[in-house]
């Protein structure tokens, strides 16, 4: 699964891209903070079955915090405007696009998924299919497969993987081979595999090639 540095160096590529003149490392500080705090559901896995990928890895976390923070910088009297101006909304809207682009989005798309809909709906969707143009076939997509039936009608499976009954994604604090006999092997994941190892280089290349561009909007 994408490490938590995996998903702080994405989060760092999409900051550089967004922040614009609001860059300084005051704002990479809250974007990595409020990336890394889906990760503290794992904790919670000594509770709750099936906690971690789900209470803080769920899409309507995202919704709500953008309701909300939509509703709180619109308003008259807004807390973030008043006392950050045009830099706190920035940053605020970065983080959240981060938060869901750089960890619920990717963790959605390796093994178990996410709990997509959580606490609306108790079920773990991965992201998980091909897209290709074929020459017999055409355009062709299996991430969401639908089946007619006679009697059924139509069946839509969009990557349904279980519940928090019967879903455990292994992490450092409860790794799967707790859950069996014999000795627990906790990893401290960096990169696994080369496409991984590829975003982390990516990420730290884009912190150093933006700190290197002038002006630097951080110093001024």
């Amino acid at each position: 699964m994408p490490s938590t540095v995996v998903h702080a160096a994405v989060a760092f590529l999409l900051a550089v891209g967004l922040l614009g003149r609001f860059y300084d490392r005051r704002a990479l500080l809250v974007v990595l903070l409020v990336i890394l705090f889906p990760e503290l559901d794992t904790a919670l896995g000594w509770v709750m079955d099936g906690a971690h990928r789900t209470v803080l890895h769920t899409m309507m976390l995202s919704v709500t915090a953008a309701a909300v923070l939509y509703w709180e910088t619109v308003r008259d009297g807004s807390w973030l405007r008043d006392r950050f101006g045009d830099y706190g909304i920035r940053v605020a809207w970065v983080a959240l696009v981060a938060h869901t682009v750089a960890h619920i989005a990717l963790d959605w798309s390796h093994l178990s998924g996410i709990n997509f809909f959580w606490p609306l709906r108790d079920t773990f969707y991965a992201l998980d299919g091909e897209l290709y143009l074929s020459a017999s076939d055409g355009v062709v997509q299996t991430f969401v497969d639908i089946e007619f039936g006679d009697e059924t009608g139509a069946a839509v499976d969009a990557g349904r993987t279980g519940t928090t009954a019967d879903t455990h994604v292994g992490n450092p604090a409860q790794p799967s081979s707790a859950l069996e006999d014999g000795p627990v092997d906790r990893r401290f994941p960096i990169a696994v595999g080369g496409w991984q190892l590829y975003l982390v280089c990516l990420g730290a290349f884009a912190l150093v090639a933006r700190r290197l561009q002038t002006p630097r909007y951080d110093d001024e």
